[in-house]
């Protein structure tokens, strides 16, 4: 899962909650003791959703289905595409509220070093809401792409992403409803 999924799921939860799992692919190791326990929160809830989503099914065969070549970064590009369908499906006042309470708190706090230059430009430049544009989902799928060694396979998927959207979406419509029946949190819990 991308930035909006996972703030969906983290929505219940305080600031710090949200934030965390905003952060978490930042955060580096298993010792969150630098953070407040509810960001730490946060950072588990995030690492837990993308443990589960990886295993499920749904994403299991998305991934089968793109070219053997590039299949290693499927799920790398899923993620990001999954932003686009639940920008699609949550599109509202509720969607809008989210993503100006996540921009709030990134432009509030830094981000860990990681992510410090991204998230201003993901705030500047409204990723959140804009991923409701398949066209943008699949320049940011492949500029994620030029950020790794070696041949863009990201960008090679995207034509991929485009003649296999329906079937993508219909897996992401089972991966999401069981995700936000098994995995939406308040972050009370660890």
């Amino acid at each position: 899962m991308n930035f909006l999924a996972h703030a969906w799921l983290a929505h219940p939860g305080d600031d710090g909650f949200l934030y965390g799992n905003l952060i978490a692919d930042g955060v580096k190791g298993s010792d969150l003791s630098a953070w407040s326990l509810s960001v730490a929160r946060g950072i588990r809830h995030h690492r837990r959703v993308d443990a589960w989503v990886d295993q499920h099914p749904s994403v299991v065969m998305a991934k089968q289905r793109a070219p053997k070549a590039q299949r290693r970064y499927a799920g790398i590009a899923l993620d990001i595409v999954w932003d686009h369908f639940i920008s699609r499906q949550q599109a509202g006042t509720d969607q809008h509220q989210l993503i100006e309470r996540c921009y709030q708190l990134l432009s509030a706090q830094p981000a860990p070093q990681r992510l410090a230059t991204m998230m201003p430009v993901m705030v500047e430049q409204d990723w959140l809401r804009r991923y409701a544009d398949f066209d943008f989902t699949c320049r940011a799928v492949a500029g994620l792409g030029q950020r790794l060694t070696g041949p863009n396979r990201l960008a090679e998927l995207v034509p991929w992403l485009y003649d296999d959207y329906a079937a993508l979406e219909a897996h992401f419509s089972v991966l999401w409803t069981e995700c936000c029946e098994t995995l939406t949190s308040d972050g009370a819990a660890g």
